[in-house]
């Protein structure tokens, strides 16, 4: 057997695009949990955040990416504070939004 046998089954790291769409599709159920409008700009500024913030540590997400709570903790000490500052909202309630949404 090859010594990379192992690594033949492995998923692949996902594209900049697919990234981009999951990080969109997260945060627009974030803000339907805390039913929340909020504007156009800032929620473009919030998507590129927190896109580039995954894409940098995108190594461990990939890792951990069928543990949903680990995720959820990562938005909660990484990523919240910042889109809680962008939108003006309470961190905690975004927190806990997202972690309904997301299912961690």
């Amino acid at each position: 057997m090859h010594k990379f046998a192992k690594d033949k089954h492995a998923r692949p790291l996902p594209t900049a695009r697919g990234i981009r769409r999951a990080c969109s599709k997260e945060l627009y159920r974030t803000r339907k949990r805390m039913n929340l409008w909020v504007p156009q700009e800032k929620i473009e500024e919030a998507e590129k955040l927190y896109f580039r913030k995954v894409v940098e540590n995108l190594l461990w997400i990939h890792e951990n990416g069928s543990n949903r709570k680990v995720l959820a903790d990562w938005f909660e000490r990484e990523v919240a504070g910042d889109i809680a500052a962008i939108w003006e909202v309470d961190a905690a309630v975004l927190a806990e939004a997202f972690r309904d949404a997301f299912g961690g």
